[in-house]
């Protein structure tokens, strides 16, 4: 699974021809880091049809702010350069696979 920057939102994100799920995280957080196993485990499941990447707000606010992110983690699903949906907290996987499967 990627970690992006602002640098590369564009192009990861906003341009890339497949859904994709990006985690605004932060490092200090514990839920963040209960969600990682989850999200590597979606990225290999969908392998290409599908991204995965991370954006540590700490490192990125600019980005949390355009994207109001107030609470971490927060999930955001991208389609065609533009917001699908989103969910906020820990949640379980087929949460975050049922979102992507209607994305695609």
């Amino acid at each position: 699974m990627m970690q992006i920057k602002a640098d590369a939102f564009q192009k990861e994100v906003m341009e890339s021809k497949v859904p994709v799920l990006v985690d605004f995280f932060a490092t200090w957080c514990g839920p963040c880091q209960m969600m990682g196993p989850v999200l590597e485990q979606l990225q290999a499941e969908y392998g290409e049809k599908a991204k995965v990447v991370k954006v540590d707000i700490d490192q990125a606010m600019e980005l949390a702010q355009k994207y109001k992110v107030m609470s971490v983690p927060n999930m955001i699903f991208f389609k065609d350069g533009k917001v699908a949906d989103s969910v906020i907290g820990a949640v379980p996987a087929n949460v975050l696979k049922e979102k992507m499967n209607q994305l695609l």
